[in-house]
């Protein structure tokens, strides 16, 4: 559930001009998602939004630069937070993650367009990775390794 609010705070960002928290309870609350202020303010922490200029002297929600543009540092920032353990069998490769957390790790893990990985499950805690070969499989492992190191 949070990985999808954060994903539609994102998304409403990116589409309107959010001024306030208040402003993003009442958005989210219009796709149907039953959030307070606090929910609100620790998604905005952990999203590391932050205010730019409309022009007029208002100012709005938005996606730090970096964050937009390096999809590694966001994995490796999630990885950092929620990863436990990675393991390959054969071209699979099983991480583990704190519970709730895996659907956003698939997620940007599929961001990363990385051609070992055929396609990406998240679970609760568990997302699955399917690689092309036995091989690929441990390297991928080997690569979350290096990511969060």
């Amino acid at each position: 559930m949070k990985g999808q609010r954060q994903r539609k705070i994102r998304e409403l960002i990116g589409a309107s001009d959010i001024e306030t928290q208040e402003d993003l309870v009442e958005a989210l609350r219009a796709q149907s998602f039953n959030v307070t202020q606090a929910t609100v303010s620790r998604d905005i922490k952990e999203l590391q939004l932050i205010k730019v200029p409309l022009g007029d002297g208002r100012y709005k929600y938005a996606i730090a630069q970096d964050q937009r543009f390096n999809p590694t540092m966001k994995l490796k920032r999630a990885m950092m937070d929620h990863f436990i353990h990675a393991e390959a069998a054969e071209n699979l490769v099983v991480l583990k993650c704190l519970p709730g957390t895996a659907g956003t790790i698939a997620s940007l893990l599929d961001g990363m367009d990385w051609p070992e990985i055929v396609g990406t499950i998240g679970g609760d805690d568990t997302t699955l990775l399917i690689c092309r070969t036995k091989p690929q499989g441990e390297e991928i492992v080997n690569r979350i390794l290096d990511i969060i190191r």
